[in-house]
């Protein structure tokens, strides 16, 4: 018999400028298609993720911002968003991306991934986890 484990990725850099953004998302992908119990955590600039309408003409790099939307379809439901690195960013959920899934168990219900909790909300959901990943 074997024990799911936990695995959440803390996405807590932009978007661009790195790779750490880019290389969270195609993890997450990989153990998502394998079945792990995957949680992403979006806090400090990391939000800027999950921002709708990114532009990347500017700076020469690929928008991979739609990709986010493909979580649903691998299953990645629980998406966390840290409250106080939205509002230290001036920004409110109504800036995030629509990113939903659809439940099965209600007749392919269309729900919405994203969840907004406070810091010590988000530190208690990191103390549950089997394995933290940081990007």
């Amino acid at each position: 018999m074997s024990v799911t484990k936990k695995f959440m990725y803390l996405n807590r850099r932009p978007p661009y400028g790195t790779i750490y953004a880019w290389e969270s998302l195609e993890v997450v992908l990989i153990g998502a298609a394998f079945e792990q119990d995957v949680s992403l955590a979006f806090l400090d600039d990391g939000v800027y993720q999950i921002i709708k309408g990114q532009d990347t003409s500017g700076i020469d790099m690929k928008n991979f911002s739609p990709t986010y939307s493909a979580l649903g379809d691998y299953e990645v439901t629980k998406l966390y968003v840290e409250r106080e690195s939205l509002e230290e960013r001036g920004l409110t959920v109504d800036d995030l991306m629509p990113l939903t899934w659809e439940d099965e168990a209600e007749d392919w219900a269309e729900k919405d991934s994203i969840q907004l909790i406070s810091r010590a909300e988000l530190a208690k959901l990191m103390d549950e986890q089997d394995v933290l990943f940081s990007f």
